[in-house]
């Protein structure tokens, strides 16, 4: 039995991402609802989805944002470009941030009373931020992927110390999904053994975890210069478990991108110590040593220093304006 009727929309259907998603979600029994939406064709997708004996599930394709918009309760975008060699997150601040102000647009226009967004095209702090924005929703129903980054910790070291990765427990990283993001090791165990004992032993020189640390917030680029294209099935994975749990599903195991605005941190989407549930994204703001604490404090105003060029390209106007845009924020 499916876990809801309600509509869910995969923008970007017909893109390796998108339609990994698509599978990933009919394959859970998510709902038995879901259309696929692209500027480009997604009928393709559809067609093959419908071929794979997926039962009492309506598969529809379009093209048209009206129509794929309209009822919607839940929505997962993919729909950006993608990184390619050579690129960072950041190289994609422009372009896909006006993507994610139609997209915004588009939802205040043909679905208000939608439950969810979660957006996962990069910068996706950024383009969170701008569909939150412009879609006037409360700050709670738009997420970004941010568990890739935690993931890849995760699984680096379940690799170094040749454990399973649920042997691996407290791993996290926070504020920005880019190489800027803070790793934090502190909370971390390794078969119930804490990390913090073992760095800086002979098992574990210092050194070696810092450059695991550089290597996690380039990921990303790993997966490009190993595959020749951005990664697709960790993020539509990872973005479908997200979604079934603000369905009902199992709680996220993982840290999400989510709207902060406290003393410290404000007007800002950045992955924080989160629960996503049916009730959406709750937060606190994680505390790790002196070092990983200011990791995330630079984090964030690398942040700040993208959101603030998105005014100066007359994307967001200034932060002062936004409740005109959206008195939730």
């Amino acid at each position: 039995m499916a876990l809801t009727n309600d509509k869910l929309v995969i923008v970007g259907a017909a893109g390796m991402i998108g339609s990994n998603m698509v599978q990933t979600a009919l394959t859970m029994g998510l709902t038995t609802n879901i259309c696929l939406y692209d500027v480009f064709s997604p009928e393709g997708v559809a067609e093959e989805m419908r071929q794979s004996g997926f039962n009492d599930v309506n598969i529809t394709a379009t093209t048209d944002a009206k129509e794929a918009f309209t009822g919607a309760k839940y929505i997962i975008s993919s729909g950006g470009a993608p990184r390619k060699a050579g690129m960072t997150r950041e190289d994609l601040l422009k372009g896909n941030c006006e993507i994610a102000e139609g997209l915004g647009k588009d939802i205040k226009t043909y679905c208000p009373d939608v439950k969810h967004v979660i957006i996962i095209f990069n910068p996706a702090d950024l383009t969170g931020l701008v569909t939150l924005l412009y879609s006037g929703l409360k700050p709670n129903q738009v997420t970004t992927l941010a568990a890739l980054d935690t993931t890849r910790l995760q699984s680096a070291l379940a690799k170094k110390f040749n454990v399973m990765r649920n042997e691996i427990t407290g791993c996290a990283t926070y504020g920005g999904h880019g190489e800027q993001m803070a790793v934090f090791g502190s909370h971390v165990e390794i078969a119930g053994r804490k990390l913090t004992d073992i760095i800086g032993t002979d098992e574990f020189p210092a050194e070696e975890w810092e450059q695991m640390k550089t290597d996690v917030t380039k990921g990303g680029a790993k997966i490009i210069e190993l595959r020749g294209r951005s990664s697709f099935q960790s993020p539509a994975q990872m973005s479908i478990e997200m979604i079934r749990s603000v369905m009902g599903g199992e709680k996220f195991r993982f840290p999400v991108g989510t709207y902060v605005s406290n003393d410290k941190y404000n007007h800002i989407m950045m992955a924080m110590d989160t629960v996503l549930d049916e009730n959406g994204a709750t937060y606190k703001v994680p505390q790790g040593t002196p070092e990983e604490n200011a990791k995330l404090d630079a984090s964030y105003e690398h942040l700040c220093h993208m959101r603030d060029e998105l005014v100066e390209l007359n994307i967001v106007p200034p932060i002062s304006e936004w409740n005109k845009i959206n008195p939730n924020l």
